[in-house]
């Protein structure tokens, strides 16, 4: 880690364990929604979320999971209602599942990660956050994080900016830009697969998988440089 300037870091699942509340809230949206649709269908399950939900903005979950079913919905718009038989409808009644689970659970962070986020500010390297997730900076305000980031760059930023989400590395490379850092002196932490891909594909100096759900393979497959269970082991 002393080779490198910064490190850029994803929310879910690698600073807090809200990933396993994004999970229960695709899980609450898609069981309900395959039973009314076409109740024949099996239950949405943890390997659905790690292949084709997790790290991904919300509505290329929503459409990557329905067409793994051959289900084909309308995009539909914004004003979609929460819960309508659209993209947009099932990624607003998503939100609305994770926002009741994130009221009722709160946030919990990932101890070695804050002593690893607190190291490398007293080393004076550059830190952002890269999510997906367009819940990210009420997550950080809500963990009393939001103020040890130099930048942050989330689903509300790639949308508002016309960013193309993971696995395309735009996002990250947004956030190497805000720091004003080289991608060569950047490390990339991620936990979702489509996470590690991007950092792949973006060039950076080092991208590092967290094993978080027996992914090892998958993720040195996607291109990882070093798979590890927790942030611990980089000290």
């Amino acid at each position: 880690m002393k080779d490198f300037t910064a490190v850029i870091l994803d929310l879910d699942g690698v600073i807090t364990r809200t990933a396993s509340l994004h999970f229960k809230a695709w899980k609450a949206l898609f069981d309900e929604f395959l039973h009314d649709y076409d109740n024949q269908q099996e239950p949405f399950s943890a390997e659905d979320y790690d292949q084709y939900v997790d790290g991904k903005p919300r509505h290329d979950g929503v459409q990557s999971f329905l067409e793994s079913r051959d289900i084909h919905l309308p995009m539909g718009t914004e004003d979609d209602e929460p819960g309508e038989h659209t993209v947009y409808g099932l990624g607003k009644q998503k939100n609305t599942f994770f926002h009741k689970l994130l009221d009722e659970e709160g946030v919990e962070i990932f101890d070695d990660t804050l002593a690893c986020i607190n190291q490398w500010k007293e080393e004076g390297k550059k830190l952002a956050v890269v999510s997906s997730s367009k819940n990210c900076r009420p997550v950080l305000e809500r963990a009393g994080l939001i103020d040890q980031f130099d930048a942050i760059f989330d689903g509300k930023d790639a949308a508002a900016k016309d960013v193309t989400g993971k696995p395309a590395p735009d996002i990250f490379l947004k956030a190497a830009d805000m720091l004003e850092i080289d991608p060569t002196e950047t490390v990339v932490i991620e936990d979702a697969i489509a996470g590690v891909e991007a950092g792949k594909r973006g060039e950076f100096g080092m991208v590092i998988g967290v094993n978080r759900n027996q992914q090892e393979s998958a993720m040195k497959k996607a291109g990882a440089d070093l798979v590890i269970t927790g942030l611990n082991e980089l000290k």
